[in-house]
């Protein structure tokens, strides 16, 4: 993977657990890890469902690989966020390739 080709920037993040002073848990979006990337693909597709119309923009992303990444993720990008729908391991754990969804 050519490092060169690695010009974006894209944020994993985790859907955490903590427990505040009172006890009670409270829910968040923690950063898991900050890594360039590149953008393989990008499209927006528009689809009928049974609620009406609506479209979808899909990003396939391609990075180094990093060990936790997993489907309950969610990428954060030039600040819109994207569902992990897909999560694929480029060769012998040299890269990921992450097909998001932009969550709506």
């Amino acid at each position: 993977m050519r490092a060169g080709r690695l010009d974006r920037v894209i944020t994993i993040q985790q859907y955490t657990e903590t427990v505040n002073d009172l006890g009670t848990p409270s829910f968040a979006w923690a950063s898991l890890t900050v890594m360039r990337a590149q953008i393989i693909q990008t499209n927006t597709e528009e689809f009928i469902r049974a609620f009406g119309a609506s479209d979808e923009t899909v990003i396939i992303f391609r990075t180094r690989f990093h060990d936790g990444v997993a489907l309950a993720d969610r990428v954060v990008f030039d600040g819109d966020i994207f569902n992990i729908k897909d999560i694929k391991e480029v060769g012998r754990r040299r890269g990921l390739e992450i097909r998001c969804v932009r969550a709506s």
